[in-house]
């Protein structure tokens, strides 16, 4: 019997890729952090803040977001937002994303290529 250990390290190694799709798409409305987390796990992607964070950093220092503090609310927040180079990326991610699945749809039926 595998346990709960492996289980779970696979499926964070699963979702690990598939967090960057989704914030992505996630952020085609402007967003903060936290409600990025919430609305994230409220759709099945549960992700620590730990590592989201760090994530939406990386992600604006390659270009795929924008982000601008908004400073009207009694504590500044900062807003993130996929760029027009993020939507490119996406849109390859997501296409590529569908392929997989085909193919894994094809090993689990047994269709041949």
């Amino acid at each position: 019997m595998v346990s709960d250990e492996i289980l779970r390290t696979h499926l964070q190694e699963l979702r690990r890729g598939t967090v960057v799709v989704a914030s992505l798409v996630a952020l085609r409305h402007p967003d903060y952090g936290y409600a990025l987390l919430q609305r994230l796990s409220d759709h099945g992607f549960p992700v620590d803040a730990n590592t989201l964070y760090p994530l939406l950093r990386r992600l604006e220092e390659q270009g795929l977001l924008t982000s601008e503090w908004n400073t009207e609310e009694s504590r500044p927040r900062k807003f993130y937002r996929t760029s027009e180079e993020g939507e490119s990326v996406l849109s390859r991610l997501l296409t590529d994303l569908a392929a997989v699945q085909t193919s894994l749809t094809g090993l689990i039926e047994g269709a041949d290529r």
